[in-house]
């Protein structure tokens, strides 16, 4: 099972010179480069961690590849994602995501979980991810 969210989410994973200019690509859009973190990366959880705050008006993309190598050494066993955040009156959204680090350790996908509404006519479908088994931090350690 492989995790697919975001763009490139399908491709091998992308070496850092690939996510370097994918940065310089959203510095040259002028959007604002943020980096989030996650061991539980659910479609469900939207809110993953923020690491430091978003870095508007870089001209250079050394700053938030040095920012993507500390969480990526903070964190080795978790998911890393580069944001694009265009700030711009007609948008202000984002509007680049992509998962730039993964766990080395294998992703056990999810479970989907079917629940019986009271009324005894209606199902609901969720997606129970088999990492948050574990507790946080522990998620996906190598065996």
């Amino acid at each position: 099972m492989r995790i697919t969210q975001g763009t490139f989410s399908y491709l091998p994973d992308l070496t850092d010179e690939e996510i370097e200019a994918q940065i310089r690509y959203i510095i040259q859009n002028g959007w604002a480069v943020s980096i989030e973190y996650t061991d539980d990366p659910s479609p469900y959880n939207v809110y993953w961690n923020m690491w430091g705050l978003p870095m508007f008006d870089l001209e250079d993309p050394a700053p938030a590849m040095y920012e993507f190598r500390k969480c990526r050494e903070a964190f080795p066993n978790h998911y890393i994602k580069v944001n694009g955040y265009d700030p711009s009156p007609m948008w202000q959204a984002q509007r680049v995501s992509f998962i730039a680090h993964r766990p080395k350790a294998e992703e056990p996908g999810f479970r989907l979980h079917r629940t019986l509404w009271s009324d005894g006519r209606r199902l609901k479908y969720t997606l129970e991810p088999y990492a948050t088994q574990r507790p946080e931090g522990e998620r996906y350690r190598e065996e």
